[in-house]
């Protein structure tokens, strides 16, 4: 497996979904998904510790701890965004549980596969991009503190 090409089996997926899906279809799978994020743990509603993700244009906040070996990301982003709420959704489901040597060979290339670029406006996708680029950057930070 390639480390510019590694998408994890569950993102995969959740790719392919997106690629049968029509554009109205696109929009409707981010909306179900925008509903499927947790709340924060109460010891995280005061965004201490949390990282905000400021090239999205609503406000994103985003941490990642260790479970053993493993990550778990929290994310919190208001119900008024759905479209950056959803994506958000999907890489969680996608990336928790994944090492953070895992995390860090993501490939950005999903998102393209999940033809997103068809509904949402450049700005939109930017912010989807940053929000990956953090995460990784998380998962970096937890594994040089090692």
């Amino acid at each position: 497996m390639n480390d510019q090409t590694f998408i994890p089996p569950r993102l995969a997926e959740i790719a392919a979904d997106f690629r049968a899906a029509s554009r109205e279809e696109k929009l409707e799978l981010l909306l179900e998904f925008s509903e499927q994020l947790p709340p924060l743990p109460p010891e995280l509603r005061d965004h201490r510790g949390l990282e905000q993700v400021h090239e999205c244009m609503s406000p994103v906040f985003v941490i990642a701890q260790r479970n053993g070996e493993q990550i778990e990301y929290y994310i919190d982003i208001p119900p008024e965004a759905p479209t950056i709420r959803g994506f958000a959704a999907i890489l969680r489901e996608g990336m928790n549980g994944l090492t953070p040597e895992q995390v860090l060979k993501v490939s950005s290339a999903f998102i393209q596969q999940m033809g997103l670029h068809q509904v949402l406006s450049p700005q939109r996708l930017n912010g989807i991009n940053a929000l990956l680029v953090y995460m990784k950057r998380q998962a970096l930070r937890l594994l040089e503190g090692e």
